[in-house]
């Protein structure tokens, strides 16, 4: 298997699954169980799917919409989880993410797995039987798609984990929607298109300033595999295709001009940051561009509220 991390990580894994569970029964808490749903990717994937509910043509019950953004949030807990358990062995080299529960030792490997697996199986259910079928596939798609596409098939063997793999934090939207209307429509897709053209600029800042962390645990992150130039020109060219990407909810009839113009100007604004990432090849740059990106996708998705909220005034 290309790109697998080395035979001493593969010890070290084996070693840490060893000792895990009695470690686990003492130190596990409630906030490491929380810290396994990865909350803070959690409360992004939480509001692009309450925008896209919002946005959705139809009424639905505030009950129900409640519950459809509850199984979101379940569904993108569950696939984090699993996500800890997989990458135990590799999260345990990189600085970033040796503290996690599991490769720290606090949570053992089986228990964030079977949790990992109830939540998947319980938010699915639960948005099937509560909202609707639809909603339910999209959401049992988006967990086995970050699981057995990106986690375990593509993260580890190719540069392009990120770009094929992005879309399943792409999903939500398109989950939110499904819950008032029933369906996929063109205005559902161009939210999903909005993120997963946004994941690959977004998550190669991070890499350009973290590949060494990623070499060193046989990650094949685009600076790893194609060098830094490289990453910071796909940066550049992804981020001028964000420009058409980030109209299209207008172009939709999701969205109107109060959006557009903010669509605009934040590209703008992103464009000066993957501009500054190619001219001064330093981790300032880097960083600075990521912390944005995060913004950037708050920024628009709110921007998509205060269109249909101005709308609604209007009519």
């Amino acid at each position: 298997m290309a790109n697998r991390p080395t035979s001493s990580t593969g010890e070290m894994a084996a070693a840490l699954d060893e000792g895990a569970a009695a470690a686990a029964e003492s130190y596990a808490s409630a906030g490491d169980y929380l810290a396994l749903l990865k909350p803070r990717v959690m409360s992004l994937v939480v509001f692009t799917g309450l925008v896209g509910l919002y946005l959705a043509p139809g009424d639905i019950h505030p009950v129900i919409a409640a519950v459809a953004v509850l199984c979101i949030a379940i569904g993108a807990g569950a696939s984090g989880a699993i996500n800890m358990w997989y990458d135990r062995d590799i999260d345990a080299i990189m600085a970033r993410t040796a503290e996690r529960p599991v490769p720290a030792g606090r949570i053992a490997p089986e228990a964030a797995l079977a949790f990992g697996v109830i939540l998947s199986v319980a938010s699915v259910v639960l948005m099937a039987l509560a909202v609707n079928w639809t909603a339910a596939a999209l959401l049992a798609l988006t967990i086995g798609f970050y699981v057995f596409v990106y986690t375990a098939w593509l993260k580890r063997r190719t540069p392009q984990n990120i770009v094929i793999g992005g879309a399943a934090g792409a999903f939500p939207p398109m989950i939110g929607w499904a819950a008032v209307t029933g369906d996929v429509s063109l205005a559902s897709v161009s939210l999903f298109l909005l993120i997963f053209m946004w994941t690959p600029p977004h998550f190669w800042a991070l890499a350009l300033y973290r590949s060494g962390d990623y070499e060193k645990a046989g990650v094949p992150m685009l600076p790893v595999v194609a060098g830094a130039r490289e990453t910071r020109k796909q940066i550049l060219i992804y981020t001028v295709l964000l420009f058409p990407v980030a109209l299209g909810p207008v172009a939709a009839g999701a969205a109107g001009w109060i959006y557009g113009v903010l669509a605009l100007a934040l590209t703008g604004w992103f464009l000066v940051a993957a501009l500054r990432i190619w001219f001064e090849r330093s981790d300032a740059a880097a960083r600075s561009a990521f912390g944005f990106s995060i913004l950037y996708l708050f920024g628009l998705f709110v921007g998509l509220v205060v269109d249909r909220a101005a709308a609604g005034l209007g009519a």
